[in-house]
Order: C-alpha cells, then sequence, then structure tokens
C-alpha cells in the first residue's frame, strides 16, 4: 500500500470512529460521507444528536398548572405535564450517572449496540463498548480488522480504541483521541456545535428538551422491562423534527428514550435503556504514547 493510501485508510478509519463513538452517545442525525475505493472517507456531514434517553416516571403528581408568565423562550410545555417532565429532569440531573444499553441504526450507513456507563455531574464521562452490527461503516471498519471498540469520554475529548491492524499502521499506538474543540474546526461546519451536542446527551438534558419543544403528550402507563412507567411522547428539532418517546418509573427516573428522524441516507432510531442510577463511571486517559491525535491524522493527510 502507497504512503498516501496508507493515510487516507488511516483517516477513514478515525472518521469511522468519530462517527460511532458520536452516534453511540448522540444518536447523530448526521451523514459520514462516501467511502472511496482507498478507503478514504469525507469528514462527517452534520451532526444533529438525539442523545438515547431512558424511560419517564409515574403518573404525573398533582401539581396545578403553572400561573407564571409565560415564557420569551419558543414553545415551552406548560401545566402539570410541564411540573411532571421537571420534576423528572431534577431526579435524573441529580443521579449524576446510569447503566447505559442503547441500539442505533442510521439507514444504510451505520447501525451498532452500545453498552457502558456514562456520568453527567462534571461534563460528559464514563466507558462505552461500541459493537458494529451493519450498515456501509461497519463494513468499512470490519475490512480494517475493528468490528468493537472501547470509547471513553472525559469532558473535553473522547478516545477510541482501534484494533491491531489500525494500531500496525500507527506506529503501535491503539487509541484515536478526538478534542472537542479540534472537532469544531472540521471543514465545511462538518463538527460544528458538536461538543454541545456530546455534553447534551445525558438523560436530564433529553427531558430539557420536551419541555422545550411545547409538543408532549402523555401516553399513559405501560411496562418497561419489569417496571411501572409512565410513556411521555414528544417531537423536538424544527425543520428536521424527531419524534422523542421516554418512559419514567415512580423515582422520576428515566428508563427507556426512543428517538427517530431521518439522515441523508435513511431513518435514524435510536432506543436507549438506563439502569443503576447513581453507578461509580470511570474513565482514564489513555497512556499518551499509544494514543494518535485525530487533528494530526487530519493534518497529515493535508485536510
Amino acid at each position: 500500500m502507497t504512503g498516501t493510501r496508507a493515510r487516507r485508510t488511516v483517516v477513514s478509519i478515525a472518521v469511522s470512529a468519530a462517527l460511532a463513538c458520536g452516534t453511540a452517545c448522540t444518536a447523530s442525525g448526521g451523514s459520514t460521507g462516501s467511502t472511496d475505493s482507498t478507503g478514504s472517507t469525507a469528514p462527517p456531514a452534520s451532526t444533529a444528536p438525539p442523545a438515547a434517553t431512558p424511560p419517564r416516571s409515574a403518573p404525573p403528581r398533582s401539581a396545578p398548572p403553572s400561573s407564571g408568565p409565560a415564557s420569551s423562550d419558543p414553545p415551552a410545555l406548560t401545566g402539570p405535564s410541564a411540573e411532571s417532565l421537571r420534576a423528572v429532569e431534577r431526579a435524573t440531573g441529580r443521579a449524576g450517572s446510569a447503566r447505559v444499553e442503547s441500539t442505533t441504526v442510521m439507514g444504510s450507513e451505520l447501525s451498532l449496540e452500545a453498552t457502558g456507563a456514562l456520568g453527567w455531574r462534571d461534563g460528559l464521562t464514563g466507558t462505552l463498548t461500541i459493537t458494529y452490527t451493519g450498515g456501509t461503516t461497519a463494513e468499512t471498519m470490519r475490512r480494517l480488522g475493528t468490528e468493537a471498540m472501547e470509547a471513553r469520554y472525559l469532558p473535553d475529548a473522547y478516545y477510541a480504541r482501534m484494533g491491531d491492524e489500525f494500531a500496525d499502521r500507527m506506529g503501535g499506538r491503539h487509541w484515536i483521541k478526538y478534542v472537542y474543540a479540534d472537532l469544531e474546526d472540521l471543514g465545511g461546519g462538518a463538527g460544528a456545535g458538536f461538543a454541545d451536542q456530546m455534553r447534551s446527551t445525558t438523560p436530564h438534558q433529553a427531558v430539557k428538551r420536551l419541555l422545550a419543544s411545547g409538543t408532549v403528550r402523555e401516553v399513559g402507563e405501560e411496562t418497561t422491562r419489569g417496571r411501572r412507567t409512565t410513556h411521555w411522547s414528544g417531537k423536538v428539532g424544527g425543520a428536521t423534527a424527531q419524534t422523542v418517546d421516554i418512559w419514567v418509573d415512580d423515582r422520576d427516573l428515566l428508563v427507556k428514550k426512543v428517538e427517530r428522524g431521518r439522515t441523508e441516507t435513511g431513518e435514524l432510531t435510536q432506543t436507549a435503556y438506563y439502569s443503576d442510577y447513581g453507578v461509580a463511571v470511570s474513565a482514564k486517559r489513555p497512556p499518551a504514547a499509544d494514543t494518535a491525535d485525530f487533528k494530526e491524522l487530519l493534518a497529515a493527510q493535508g485536510r
């Protein structure tokens, strides 16, 4: 393989890993671009992330409709439903962490499963194991020797551990480091807002989005993974509106979240389950000697 082609292949792996890490956490509605015959992948097109949020708690408490002045912000939910969802936002936010299981499908481009634990007290932190299960991005990664990877999320960056084949091409380095600020600078605005998107993927942030949408309805009581929950459904996001459904238990904690929308390659669906709220979360920075910087990989290819 020529030096140029090898560099393109390495960047292809790095971009695919960025998509997977971002999608596992955010249900990103963006596109990664196409992969050419050399294995080079264009930077992700747009990353509009719906985060995987868990189910919502029991029936609304008997709080009276809000009598305060209407918010000057765009449509916001009011009345008993708003009070119930605010209780969920507070309880989930205070919990600070949870175990996560999610599945994501982005049209023909990518499908994956993610399991692990995430925390949100001091920025997004935690570790997920991400397994590719289908789509063109998964096929590219498998050809390059990677079917699953570990992703570590820290407040300023996240790290993706690649396979031995990637390490062979990178002088023995297994990890790719993605600094959020660097991703913001990707050409064509591909990374615009990426850091904010990653930080807003926690369960209580998803409830905030529903509260701001003003289009939420209580569907009713359901049993979710053996627990009594209240199901809420709403639309968020302007022109490319996405549907968000959450199921909440009697402690006002999300148990399940489903987001649906569209991407350039087809339907986007992400389902996430949350459990063990308050679980201890750790995410250690990998050794610098075993880490390649994404920005440097792009610069080496002249992007």
